[in-house]
Formats: C-alpha cells, sequence, structure tokens
C-alpha cells in the first residue's frame, strides 16, 4: 500500500499562517495514543498555539482565528480527561510576540502583539479571552 501526502493547502482545509492545517481533533488522538505508553503518568502540553495574519487597527488586534483555535484545542483537551486521560497542563505558545529562528519577527503566534520597533504591547483579544477562561468567566464548547 501506498500513501501520499496531500498538503492542508491542496485539501482546501484551514490553515495557519504558517500553512499548518488546523485540526483540533489531532490533539486529542495524540493524548489518547500517548497516555496509552505504559510510562506516562500525566502529560504537560508545553506548547500549542498558531499564527496568523494580526493587524493592529486602533490600538486593538481582533484576532478571532487564534482565539477559536485555543479554544477548540482546550475543548479536545478537557474531552480527554474527560475519558480518563491524564493530562495535567496545558501552555499557549506563546505569551507574547516572539523572535521564532526559523522564520524571524514573522509569523505572531502571541497572546500580547509586540511592536518589535517601539516595544510597545497590545494585548490582543485572543489574550483577554484566555484570561477571563483562566478566570473561570468563559466555558469552552
Amino acid at each position: 500500500m501506498q500513501a501520499k501526502l496531500i498538503k492542508a493547502n491542496n485539501r482546501k482545509v484551514p490553515t495557519t499562517l504558517m500553512n499548518w492545517e488546523i485540526y483540533p481533533e489531532s490533539i486529542y488522538h495524540m493524548l489518547k495514543k500517548y497516555s496509552a505508553y505504559d510510562k506516562v503518568n500525566k502529560i504537560i502540553i508545553t506548547e500549542n498555539g498558531a499564527a496568523f495574519n494580526d493587524q493592529v487597527i486602533d490600538d486593538e488586534v481582533h484576532d478571532i482565528h487564534r482565539k477559536q483555535f485555543i479554544e477548540e484545542n482546550i475543548t479536545q483537551i478537557l474531552r480527554a480527561q474527560n475519558e480518563g486521560i491524564n493530562v495535567k497542563g496545558y501552555f499557549v505558545w506563546t505569551f507574547l510576540d516572539n523572535f521564532e529562528w526559523a522564520e524571524g519577527y514573522l509569523p505572531r503566534f502571541g497572546l500580547v502583539h509586540v511592536d518589535f520597533k517601539t516595544q510597545k504591547r497590545i494585548i490582543k483579544h485572543s489574550g483577554y479571552w484566555y484570561q477571563q477562561f483562566l478566570a473561570g468567566e468563559n466555558q469552552v464548547k
């Protein structure tokens, strides 16, 4: 049997700015797979995020796609937890827009926009949503 990799953009599925496929269920499947290993006592997700074409308009960043990405991934993580998978931590990649070693200052992954010339910070709408989620003010689907 021969399998062929077909890139996400050729399949017309949602992608990030990096052309990575957006498929929230994948995190659920990976959690199930790795939790089945004998020596895995707990799982901590140390980096989960996505880059999108963020734009600052009137000192705000309406990054609805990032908020949706994070919310959908957390939904899948909670699904795994509800099935008994021992997920004990989750970290969004990343708090601030930063320097990506392979890409430079673009793309932007942060919950907080950084103007790299002035160092001004603007909390993105995804950052406010995540803050409210952590405070128990938002529920995921």
